[in-house]
């Protein structure tokens, strides 16, 4: 005989499958082991895919990975108690980066609440304001399922956790919603009878319409695309006739239109000190230059809401639309070619160019020209001899080590369209932000809170998701320092039965938190104080980490090594330790 527990269970995930959920993630444990076992039976009959991770943390944020690839809500499955609340972090991510999650969580039934039941707390709300949509479901009793009510709660969930309702239409901001779910014993039951599926994947269709902007008739407008910006934010820079500044991880940093080196342009008068009007796409969190400019008296300011749960407006004056489109009619300007669009936009390119060449040759030469620290002329040489030196140049820059800057040219360059590439909350993200040419590829960042949590486990998400549903899905890389990798190392765990991904992770390791010595009280502050507290220096054998989780593991202390690392083929996930000078 199947428990009430086993039936409302399954009645619940064929409804969640139905209306389009299709990964779920679960951690063991005992009150929620309906839901867990059904799940599996899911998975078997191929109608959803289960992954399993012991730490309930590590799974939010896989979760979090897979949703946010897919754009499709996951559901992520607890038991009771403090396992509830470490989900906490990835819903907090989630929450202020608008990716959709299901937190189902499995607790006591109404009688045990209160009364000091063990792993038993108040779990409804446990997220305060992170989850907009919470219901707390009384433990099924005895007798028939009412599976059309179940079904109800399913797709509206569905539809909350993608910014809508139960009637397709936009409401708030996409992001974590919580089903909290009671059961009494018997928790399950042996016996597991699948619905038959009725397939209605829930659609939340905005009914927005855009606002108009108008094309400068003296040019002074600058489009800012921050994190998850998308393709819009570039689209707009060339119907506007401006620049385009844009973050690595927006999603818009390609096009004719792309300011390279943007820090320096927005600090000089020339430029920055020019700009009348920025559009502000996605959610910057990368430099001190757009904050500043965007709170600046004299600048109008105007902000396409992000997929977070915040509009970005540090200035707090900012006019925050849905959408926008361009209209050139009521502008006064035909076109955005005309020769002051073009000389606006082709200064702030140009002059970013050469910054950024300028910059590469400082490097270049701060290597030094050899092995030796000579430069020999080519006078009077024969073109064998000069072929032969610049053979020999090469290959002595190939066996330097690595520099943040290779580091992160060297990711870059081998990351395509059909890559993932995944950059961590550390300095690594900010180099390549300051240096990367553009380039059309899908880069993710846990950039809601910009937090160190969880970005092994968000990545394996991303991975595991590209990787089932694109045949021609390439490398997930995910470029992390050392204490972002020591933070979240629970996450290299992969359970026998798990699928293990096509999976780089690369680290940086410095020997921690270098990062901190770009806080102004670094030059005032006690260094061993800043050393112990800030720096957190450790000394932990990254190879013997990766031999205990099962993973293979390359150091690249070299440029040469760096490149044959970063394109050789795994049989699985690999680390690849990267030593970086303090």
């Amino acid at each position: 005989m199947t428990s009430p527990s086993t039936e409302y269970a399954l009645s619940l995930l064929a409804s969640l499958a139905d209306a389009g959920v299709r990964d779920v993630v679960l951690s063991p444990g005992s009150r929620s082991q309906a839901l867990a076992l059904a799940a599996a039976e899911f998975e078997i009959a191929g109608r959803l895919s289960v992954h399993v991770r012991i730490d309930e943390r590590s799974g939010g944020f896989l979760a979090l990975g897979l949703a946010a690839e897919t754009g499709v809500p996951s559901v992520v499955i607890t038991t009771s108690g403090t396992a509830v609340a470490n989900l906490h972090p990835a819903v907090l991510e989630a929450h202020h980066s608008g990716v959709p999650m299901i937190v189902v969580s499995a607790d006591r039934p109404s009688e045990m609440r209160g009364i000091g039941s063990n792993q038993t707390t108040v779990q409804p709300g446990l997220f305060a304001s992170a989850v907009g949509w919470v219901r707390d479901v009384e433990a099924p009793r005895s007798g028939p399922v009412d599976h059309e009510a179940v079904r109800t709660l399913a797709r509206e969930a569905v539809a909350e956790a993608l910014g809508g309702d139960s009637h397709g239409a936009l409401g708030r901001s996409r992001g974590p919603v919580q089903l909290n779910v009671a059961f009494r014993e018997p928790l399950s039951s042996g016996e597991q009878s699948l619905p038959a599926a009725h397939p209605a994947p829930v659609e939340v269709a905005p009914l927005v319409a855009p606002s108009a902007l108008e094309v400068d008739v003296d040019p002074a407008t600058l489009v800012v695309a921050g994190h998850a910006a998308g393709p819009e934010a570039e689209a707009a820079a060339r119907a506007l006739g401006a620049p385009l500044v844009a973050e690595v991880s927006s999603g818009a940093r390609f096009g004719p239109h792309l300011v390279s080196s943007y820090r320096a342009l927005l600090d000089d008068a020339d430029f920055g000190g020019r700009v009348r009007r920025v559009v502000v796409f996605g959610h910057p969190t990368l430099s001190r230059q757009i904050p500043s400019l965007l709170t600046r008296g004299g600048v109008e300011v105007v902000v396409v809401r992000a997929a977070g749960a915040e509009a970005y407006d540090p200035g707090r004056s900012a006019r925050v639309v849905e959408a926008v489109e361009v209209d050139r009619a009521s502008s006064g300007v035909g076109s955005t070619d005309d020769a002051a669009h073009r000389t606006w936009v082709g200064r702030w390119v140009h002059t970013g160019r050469r910054l950024l060449e300028a910059e590469a040759e400082s490097e270049d030469a701060a290597d030094g020209p050899g092995a030796d620290g000579t430069a020999e002329g080519s006078a009077g040489r024969t073109e064998a001899a000069e072929q032969a030196e610049f053979l020999r140049r090469e290959v002595q820059l190939l066996r330097r080590p690595v520099t943040r800057r290779a580091l992160a040219e060297a990711l870059w360059r081998v990351s395509w369209p059909h890559d993932r590439l995944v950059l961590g909350a550390s300095r690594l993200i900010r180099e390549l932000d300051q240096i990367v040419p553009g380039k059309k590829i899908p880069v993710h960042a846990n950039r809601g809170l910009a937090g160190i949590d969880g970005t092994i486990a968000t990545a394996t998400g991303i991975a595991l998701a590209s990787q089932r549903d694109d045949p021609a899905a390439g490398t997930t890389r995910v470029l992390v320092g050392d204490l972002t990798l020591l933070h979240d190392v629970g996450s290299m765990l992969l359970g026998l039965g798990e699928t293990r991904p096509r999976l780089q992770v690369v680290v940086g390791n410095d020997g921690g938190g270098t990062i901190f010595d770009g806080l102004e009280v670094a030059a005032t502050a006690s260094p061993e104080a800043m050393t112990r507290v800030q720096f957190t220096p450790h000394e932990v054998d990254l190879s013997a980490l990766a031999v205990a989780y099962g993973w293979q593991y390359v150091e690249a202390a070299t440029r040469a090594e760096l490149d044959q690392a970063l394109v050789a083929r795994y049989d699985g996930p690999v680390l690849i330790e990267v030593p970086l000078s303090r």
